[in-house]
């Protein structure tokens, strides 16, 4: 089923809903399987980007992947990157069609920020969502830029 035919979640799903977070070393074949096809059904599928996904990011072990799943199927993911300088970077924020407005990107947002505690954060936001990251403390830290069709803005958190 492609997915933007999955059924929405049903309010009662949202009771099983776990976070997860996990290193890649620590991931099961499956569960990456479902993370990669989650960010590839959204960036590469509907978003129309053909751009190279498998970055070798992944497997660092700085990296830290933080997901929301029910009923063990991932709906929401994120990666916390480990950057030179103790800087740390959040990437591939993803929401499931079938999941979105449930503030699921939210959830995963203040998880990761409290895992990044006092140290610098940066990311690169579509631009649309400048004033979604906005909310978790970011500011525009460069121009807008274009990539993969998409306009992005650089976006930085320093330590309070």
């Amino acid at each position: 089923m492609h997915p933007s035919q999955t059924p929405p979640l049903q309010s009662d799903s949202q009771d099983r809903i776990e976070l997860r977070i996990a290193s890649f070393a620590d991931l099961t074949a499956r569960t990456l399987h479902d993370l990669l096809k989650l960010r590839s059904d959204v960036f590469v599928v509907e978003q129309e980007c053909a751009y190279p996904e498998l970055d070798g990011r992944d497997v660092e072990p700085g990296t830290r992947h933080l997901w929301l799943a029910s009923d063990d199927v991932p709906i929401a993911y994120l990666r916390l990157l480990a950057e030179p300088g103790g800087v740390q970077r959040i990437g591939r924020v993803v929401v499931a069609p079938r999941a979105r407005g449930g503030g699921h990107a939210g959830r995963l947002m203040s998880e990761a920020l409290a895992l990044v505690g006092s140290r610098p954060c940066v990311l690169d936001a579509q631009a649309y969502l400048v004033d979604f990251y906005t909310r978790y403390g970011f500011t525009v830290s460069g121009p807008e830029y274009v990539e993969d069709g998409i306009a992005h803005v650089p976006m930085r958190r320093d330590p309070v």
